[in-house]
């Protein structure tokens, strides 16, 4: 383990745009894949469990679409880092499936009642919203005022807390699983958690960085133990026989392809203004977090701020990024917090290394296997490392608010905003006689009120001059 600390890094490391070894830069893109690999998959794991198109006769589709965000990752990423015209800011960041659009589409799902249908609509959606997005990258330097660290720090804030009861459902084993909560479950989770804290903490340098992967292949680890030695099925209290959330389908793997090309519109495509509205102001949500994530990637990797142009090409690239995915069924695309952390601890911004890593992700695309090996991963262990992700958002949002000193304005706009919005939220049946419209705008996720409240406060409230 001494020698991974003691391999030096060459010079190019450091530099964007200098030439790089293959034989360093390929396992620091490796690395930065390690952070994104399982953050870039959940989001559809857990939307087509939503939709209930996770098994049975949607096994294949599913594995279809796990590929497809792969390969999407990949190409935009590489559009991020060399860009096309307007497209792309020429900056450090890994492109890939947004978590931030969970909240929301399961309102979505809740309100169409699943289904392929659902899972549709919220394509449809996303075409609209990447376009929507990226003119907003266009005319981003007159719109930056209204979204300072107090505003864009609020909606992180309120995406990590809504997302913390999706992390603990999948901890119990995911909610619709017979077995939901049962003691392997826990257990299963829990070792995952304490593995990924014990790489995180005991160990520095690539071990460290890829505490998460190494948790995950663990969680695999442990589930075929299991497999081998506890009873993998139960019976309901019906007398109906199920197989335990944890058991690992490995036939699954089996049947898929070694190669295959990503399909083009796996699933129909649906324009539905129940899916559309609601999605339109996530993605003005989703701008805010890329600048935000452009600005910490800049500041934390090459210790100066983004340029204009640099934010309203990353913006633009988020935006077209998420139009293209979703014409392979993929959920929107997005930088990925994850990959932002991991420039600002090792430095390491240039432009090959990320590209090795992004050339990875589209092999996986092209490799069915690989796809379906992530898929039958048990939601337990998906579990044990989203608890910690998701909170880390939570973390995230707070520090981009205490960025400045708190003022009393600032303390209003974030009490309100979480007080008001988040909790109309996280409380929906409060919304219960409101405007149906209104109801699938604020409800479920309590992310965009309280963006909304914030904005609204920001805007209103007097400037203070003395801060508390």
């Amino acid at each position: 383990m001494e020698h991974l600390k003691e391999v030096k890094l060459e010079e190019s490391a450091y530099q964007f745009d200098a030439k790089m070894s293959l034989k360093q830069a390929i396992p620091l893109g490796l690395q930065h894949v390690c952070a994104m690999f399982v953050g870039n998959l959940t989001p559809l794991l857990i939307i087509t469990s939503a939709c209930g198109i996770a098994g049975g006769e949607f096994a294949d589709l599913q594995v279809t679409l796990l590929q497809s965000a792969m390969f999407v990752a990949g190409v935009v990423t590489l559009v991020q880092l060399f860009t096309i015209g307007p497209v792309g800011g020429g900056v450090p960041i890994i492109m890939g499936t947004s978590s931030g659009f969970i909240g929301v589409f399961n309102s979505v799902v809740g309100s169409m009642g699943g289904g392929v249908l659902a899972y549709g609509a919220i394509m449809g959606a996303s075409i609209i919203g990447g376009i929507f997005e990226s003119v907003l990258g266009f005319f981003l330097k007159p719109l930056r005022k209204f979204f300072p660290p107090v505003v864009t720090g609020t909606v992180v804030l309120s995406i990590g807390l809504s997302l913390i009861s999706v992390g603990i459902n999948s901890f119990g084993g995911g909610n619709s699983a017979k077995d939901f909560g049962s003691m392997e479950n826990l257990l299963l989770a829990l070792f995952v958690l304490v593995v990924i804290l014990i790489f995180k903490h005991w160990t520095t340098g690539f071990l460290s960085s890829s505490a998460i992967l190494i948790g995950i292949l663990a969680g695999y680890v442990a589930a075929f133990v299991m497999g081998l030695v506890l009873p993998t099925t139960g019976v309901t209290a019906d007398g109906v026989e199920f197989t335990k959330a944890w058991v690992l389908n490995w036939d699954k793997v089996a049947q898929a392809s070694w190669f295959a090309i990503p399909k083009l519109i796996p699933v129909k495509i649906v324009f539905d203004m129940r899916a559309i509205l609601p999605v339109l102001i996530m993605f003005i949500v989703t701008a805010v977090e890329t600048v935000g994530d452009i600005s910490g990637v800049m500041e934390g990797g090459m210790d100066r701020e983004p340029t204009d142009k640099e934010l309203s090409g990353g913006v633009i690239c988020d935006g077209l990024g998420s139009t293209f995915a979703a014409l392979f069924g993929v959920l929107p695309n997005t930088s990925f917090s994850q990959n932002v952390g991991l420039v600002a601890m090792t430095k390491v911004v240039n432009r090959m290394a990320l590209a090795s890593g992004a050339i990875f992700l589209i092999l996986c695309g092209l490799i069915p296997k690989l796809g379906a090996l992530i898929s039958i991963m048990p939601q337990a262990v998906l579990g044990g490392a989203a608890v910690m992700m998701f909170s880390s958002i939570v973390v995230s949002g707070i520090q981009l608010i205490t960025k400045e000193k708190m003022t009393p304005r600032q303390l209003t706009i974030v009490s309100v905003a979480l007080g008001v919005g988040y909790g109309m939220g996280a409380n929906s049946g409060i919304l219960a006689q409101a405007p149906h419209a209104f109801q699938l705008i604020c409800g479920e996720s309590g992310i965009v009120p309280a963006a909304f409240v914030a904005i609204l406060l920001n805007v209103l409230l007097p400037k203070d001059d003395k801060a508390a």
